[in-house]
């Protein structure tokens, strides 16, 4: 009794900390003030500066800059990553050692140390700082979460089922498209959204990588240029609170969808 009431405590205490913050951001985005109060009342000016201030160009160009590199990148990463892990799974025991420790340097490396490594890459290759080099960087930063993602997926798959598809006659290639493919196909799912939302939360890597002459801005480093020089306006506070809005609508309806299917099997 006493252990279930210091686990709900520290779960609740947890919830707290983690979105506390993100809670007020959301309910002083309605006040139209940078300093916490409700000297304007309630009103919707944040959200409607979106739209009508002279950021909001410079701010949907940064959206959509983040968005087409996202998508590519985490398109990209979830088909390298996809391959990898089955490439991985099938190596013998040692080599599979090796190469699952290689994969998971860039996850805990410093991303100041890869930021720079892939700029000094960029800059030897004469690759173009813009938008070749962040969707470059990016998915070279994504592509081991995926694998991560997808590897202990692969370790729960009955490997006789796959023997199975070859003893019925499918070559290689055909088992892996009607058996492995289908078996991983929620953790590429959820690979693929991590990939995502990795991409459209750094900041590291696209502020050394995106070259001060090409002009791209994505979300991250918009807000830092523009809050750096002239602090938080409620006019983040709007914007952070729709981000936040979104991201956690899309996982819900992921995670919906995924336990009906689980309901109906």
């Amino acid at each position: 009794m006493v252990k279930k009431i210091l686990g709900n405590c520290y779960l609740y205490l947890l919830l707290l900390i983690l979105y506390l913050p993100v809670v007020l951001v959301i309910v002083y985005s309605f006040s139209n003030t940078a300093n916490f109060t409700w000297s304007n009342g309630f009103t919707f000016d944040a959200y409607i500066a979106m739209f009508k201030s002279s950021k909001a160009p410079a701010l949907w160009d940064a959206v959509k800059n983040t968005f087409i590199i996202a998508a590519v990148s985490g398109v990209a990463s979830t088909v390298l990553g996809t391959t990898a892990a089955i490439g991985i799974f099938n190596y013998k025991r040692r080599a599979r050692a090796v190469v699952e420790s290689i994969n998971q340097l860039p996850v805990v490396n410093s991303e100041v140390v890869m930021a720079v490594s892939l700029l000094l890459f960029f800059s030897s290759l004469q690759i173009p700082l813009g938008y070749p080099s962040l969707i470059l960087g990016h998915i070279s930063f994504c592509t081991p979460y995926v694998v991560l993602n997808i590897l202990p997926r692969l370790e729960q798959m009955d490997p006789n089922i796959y023997e199975a598809a070859l003893d019925l006659g499918a070559n290689p290639f055909k088992a892996m498209i009607k058996v492995i493919i289908p078996y991983i196909f929620p953790s590429i799912v959820s690979g693929a959204v991590l990939a995502f939302a990795l991409s459209m939360d750094d900041f590291i890597i696209t502020q050394i990588n995106k070259g001060a002459a090409s002009g791209i801005n994505t979300l991250s480093t918009f807000i830092y240029s523009d809050a750096r020089v002239k602090g938080l306006e409620p006019f983040w506070f709007a914007v952070f609170s729709i981000i936040f809005i979104i991201m956690l609508t899309t996982l819900l309806v992921i995670n919906l969808r995924k336990q009906k299917k689980e309901d109906v099997k």
